[in-house]
């Protein structure tokens, strides 16, 4: 009978590069152990899209109050209400801690699946020029990949997830491999060509590329446009680990799956060189258990990931695991986003929309693209969408009885269309995570401490996001146009990347340009720790096919022995 605590692949983390892990794994014919510290979830019990505000006490509007208690810090992200507080970690027993001027805030979820059942689903690839930026301006260090090595991941990913979106030709923002794309409004539609035309081609809307089904596909059902995306997807119509990868990794038969463990630290072999497993502690009992496989892939998201190997040390990495470069930690970085601005549509108010759609407009980025911005560097993408104000506008309007309510649905009120930016961070050393010795979680494990400010290059972005959104808004015919300047602190994006970067050389970083520890060539770092630049997309694809491709490679390796 085979060791029930020896594995050929240990995976720490379920979200959505560790389910990719998982299934890439198992296809592979790997005995995988995938370790999460939070709880199983159900879909047909934990998933709560479908709940209706009648349902809860406070309707979804209620004071957040009760139980900002034990979720301090997560009940200031919007999708952390009275329905959906449950998908977001207790922060008193997950601590961590920051300078006191520079805020930090952490957005997290412990739970099979991890944030791939409430994040933003939305996929961009990147280009070349987000590959090669560190190398053309300096900052940071230039990435040991380059578009060509990692397209092919992109559509092995999207063919198993389903990417609706339109393709539309564009160098920065190269075209995948789409289902069909949701229907912009006809306000978004008219926006689109004004904007086009009055900037010359340069500024593109289009539909959101969205990892949800517009049609049936791999044995799931499309979207049916029920809106609450971040409570959960009954129908797993949109991706995540929960519903896609590690069901596919069960089916191989090589899956372990075990929940409530705490992975504490990495062991280290120091006369081999290689990682020979993980400690674990049990959530619930709070024993230890120690587990051994040939490779470990790192897949806790971002900072979770660096923090495991800063309290990994040993007497040759007194500093952490896998840092002879001293990088380990450093380079850390998040988008800053949300300013722009909101104006009045005109024309469109015979027209209504059906159903919530769960996607928005993108324009792509075209700042330093074709020509230098003379206050920044780098560039954004811009969100939003159209929409006009239904019968929900009657919470915040005064009024009752059946009267009032028949003219909520009767009468709309105007088309907005809403234009928000999405912006590169510049690598910077300073902004790092480090170990907060004195602050522990409730397994006894230290906690990380984080230090991330907004510079001098990202406030001037911030500036230029809000003029260019009032000159497209005013192009598109909008009036009433408000500026809206947000200053988000980092981590309000969820898109924390960095800590542990890929580098051509082990002097530059922590991985090479398969993920692969320099230092531990067994140990693999696919989520967003391994980023070098932030660009300015959703990272999220970026992490599954560099995830693919890593485990890809690790397999290579094994079957030639060199694991």
């Amino acid at each position: 009978m085979s060791n029930p605590h020896e594995f050929d692949a240990i995976v720490v983390g379920s979200g959505i590069t560790g389910g990719w892990a998982a299934k890439e794994l198992t296809e592979r014919g790997l005995r995988t152990l995938v370790l999460e510290a939070g709880g199983p979830i159900d879909p047909a019990r934990d998933y709560v899209e479908h709940v209706q505000p009648y349902q809860v006490p406070f309707r979804a509007w209620g004071d957040r109050t009760p139980f900002r208690g034990t979720q301090p810090i997560q009940s200031d992200c919007y999708a952390c209400d009275e329905i959906g507080r449950k998908f977001f970690v207790n922060d008193l027993e997950n601590p961590y801690s920051h300078p006191e001027d520079a805020p930090f805030s952490w957005f997290r979820g412990r739970h099979v699946g991890g944030r791939s059942n409430t994040w933003g689903r939305q996929v961009y690839r990147w280009s070349d020029l987000d590959f090669e930026a560190n190398a053309r301006d300096g900052h940071g260090n230039d990435w040991p990949i380059r578009y060509a090595d990692i397209a092919p991941w992109y559509s092995h990913v999207e063919r198993f997830i389903g990417v609706s979106g339109a393709p539309e030709g564009l160098s920065q923002l190269p075209d995948g491999e789409f289902l069909p794309p949701m229907p912009m409004t006809d306000a978004e539609r008219f926006a689109r060509e004004r904007i086009h035309k009055a900037f010359g081609g340069e500024r593109v809307m289009t539909i959101g590329r969205a990892a949800i089904l517009t049609k049936d596909h791999n044995g799931r059902a499309a979207c049916h446009y029920c809106g609450p995306c971040e409570r959960g997807c009954i129908t797993h119509s949109y991706f995540s680990s929960l519903g896609s990868t590690l069901p596919a990794a069960a089916a191989t038969g090589k899956l372990t799956l075990r929940p409530h463990s705490v992975v504490a630290e990495l062991l280290f072999d120091t006369a081999r060189s290689r990682v020979t497993g993980v400690r674990v502690v049990d959530a619930t009992s709070g024993r230890d258990t120690e587990y051994t496989g040939r490779v470990v892939f790192l897949c806790a998201s971002a900072f979770e990931s660096v923090r495991l190997l800063l309290n990994s040390k040993s007497s040759r990495f007194p500093e952490g695991l896998a840092n002879s470069s001293g990088t380990l930690g450093r380079y850390a970085m998040d988008h800053h986003f949300g300013s722009g601005a909101v104006g009045t549509m005109h024309g469109f108010d015979d027209r209504k929309a059906f159903g919530r759609r769960p996607n928005g407009i993108y324009i792509a980025r075209f700042r330093n693209v074709r020509s230098q911005h003379p206050a920044f560097l780098r560039g954004y993408g811009i969100q939003g969408g159209a929409s006009r104000k239904d019968w929900r506008r009657g919470a915040t309007m005064a009024g009752y009885g059946a009267e009032f309510k028949q003219s909520l649905i009767s009468e709309h009120g105007p088309w907005t269309l809403g234009t928000h930016g999405w912006g590169e961070t510049l690598p910077h050393a300073d902004n790092r995570v480090t170990i907060d010795a004195s602050t522990k979680d409730k397994s006894g494990i230290p906690a990380a401490h984080i230090s991330i400010r907004w510079r001098e290059n990202e406030k001037a972005m911030e500036q230029d996001m809000v003029t260019s959104a009032a000159e497209m808004l005013d192009a598109a015919g909008c009036s009433d146009i408000t500026l809206q300047s947000v200053h988000n602190p980092p981590g309000y994006c969820i898109h924390e990347m960095g800590g542990a970067r890929m580098s051509r050389a082990p002097s530059e970083g922590v991985l090479n340009a398969y993920n692969q520890a320099w230092d531990a060539p067994n140990l693999f770092v696919t989520d967003g720790a391994c980023m070098a630049s932030s660009a300015c997309q959703n990272p999220s694809i970026t992490y599954m096919a560099l995830t693919a491709r890593a485990c890809d490679h690790a397999v290579t390796l094994m079957r030639r022995a060199e694991l």
